[in-house]
């Protein structure tokens, strides 16, 4: 997550129909992996396969229940920004862009203390541009370290989801940009594509048969348009945003049939498909157009700091919780509700939260509300977690989105985990 304006008021994810899936029944360990190349993507990765119980995507999502997201960590990159294209970043960190951003070096002890807290699902997300040659070869150290922090999630039993994180740059750095990333837009569409499947070819074939149904692919972080007035805010009536969203919707089914293809497990495997910067307003355009799949299990991974001047409005926002707040979530509960749930298409809210504003109370409300909500329609809430809890002396409220002490395995706000976590359970 980025600074998000008015459009991530309202989130949530869905997932199109059921998937039964042939996973396997364990996950091995393995040695660091190199990645492997997009020619073994086959027949040999199906047959290796070894089926388990079919499990709708219904099932999956409403066993992933309440999660926690590993943020501002392996989707930290070494300087820069998306609207320059990364101009003035500091190439040579390596895996230590882990730490880049000020969070501690991800540890098994942290896993395991979310999951004794009664976490169910740990969103990984993870960028990949600092890592990468001129051709989009994915340094082997940094997939390795990776794959290290996904497996001891899945040793502890907890759903698992990665990503294309923090790839996305604006469209007129993208041609000179020697990192390279992706752009929604339709003037740097082949670059773009080139860069999303040469990264989902490495990524799948690492993270395939060893990995059963609790590892879920989420194709990529709220695709939008680095610098552009609309950034944050889908407008139908726009026509650059209009001409975003054909792009992302031909990504989309662009990775969808980069990892099918990969066979094995991933050809069954749980997806997570956003819409335009993940908002369930775009989402419900319909400019938006769900991919094709053969698995028929596709989720559209959507954000939700819902309402805005509560959960994310720094100054002049509200501090208290009140019924007209209530009355916004309902109205996105009940969208989501009848326009997916209701037609079996059940949802997952990739990031929520609530900042910090010395108003704990309140909070506990809006945790309690929200999730109750997302437990009656059977979605599940994966929690933002940047590290940054403590309201400053200046009094700014901007993303203190800090929850879990990565230090001490401990919660800095017990009450709203315990709020939370109660509510979905």
């Amino acid at each position: 997550m980025t600074n998000k304006l008015l459009t991530l008021i309202c989130a949530a994810a869905f997932v199109f129909a059921s998937c039964a899936s042939a996973f396997s029944a364990s996950k091995k360990e393995a040695a660091a992996p190199t990645p492997a190349p997009a020619a073994q993507t086959s027949a040999a990765k199906a047959d290796a396969a070894k089926p388990a119980a079919a499990i709708s995507a219904a099932e999956i999502v409403k066993n992933m229940k309440f999660g926690w997201n590993l943020g501002n960590t392996l989707d930290a990159f070494a300087g820069g920004d998306p609207a320059n294209g990364w101009n003035g970043a500091n190439k040579s960190l390596g895996i230590d862009t882990e730490t880049y951003w000020g969070m501690p070096k991800t540890t098994q002890a942290m896993i395991k203390g979310l999951k004794a807290s009664g976490i169910s699902t740990i969103r990984i997300p993870v960028s990949w541009h600092d890592h990468i040659d001129a051709k989009y070869n994915i340094d082997p150290a940094w997939m390795s370290r990776v794959k290290t922090v996904v497996d001891w999630a899945m040793d502890e039993g907890l759903y698992v989801i990665i990503n294309i994180h923090h790839d996305n740059v604006a469209a007129n750095t993208l041609k000179d940009n020697s990192r390279k990333g992706f752009s929604p837009a339709s003037k740097c569409k082949a670059e773009s594509e080139k860069y999303i499947t040469k990264i989902w070819q490495q990524v799948a074939e690492v993270f395939n048969n060893d990995y059963d149904e609790h590892l879920i692919f989420e194709v990529l972080n709220e695709p939008r348009l680095p610098g552009d007035p609309h950034e944050w805010n889908w407008e139908a009536s726009c026509k650059t945003c209009n001409d975003a969203m054909n792009c992302i919707n031909e990504y989309n089914q662009l990775c969808v049939d980069t990892i099918r293809a990969t066979g094995g497990n991933n050809a069954t495997r749980l997806l997570m498909i956003p819409s335009y910067v993940a908002s369930p307003g775009a989402a419900i355009s319909p400019k938006f157009k769900k991919p094709d799949d053969p698995a028929n299990c596709l989720a559209l991974s959507v954000h939700m700091y819902s309402p805005y001047n509560f959960a994310m409005q720094d100054k002049g926002g509200d501090r208290t919780f009140a019924q007209k707040h209530k009355s916004d979530l309902d109205y996105w509960f009940r969208e989501l509700d009848t326009k997916f749930v209701k037609k079996g298409i059940p949802v997952v809210i990739g990031e929520m939260g609530a900042t910090n504003k010395d108003n704990l109370a309140e909070r506990e409300k809006w945790f309690t509300y929200f999730c109750t909500k997302a437990k009656s329609c059977n979605m599940a809430a994966i929690l933002w977690d940047n590290g940054i809890w403590e309201v400053p002396k200046s009094k700014s409220y901007n993303e203190l989105y800090g929850f879990y002490n990565r230090e001490t395995q401990t919660w800095y706000f017990p009450s709203l985990i315990e709020a939370a976590t109660k509510a979905m359970n």
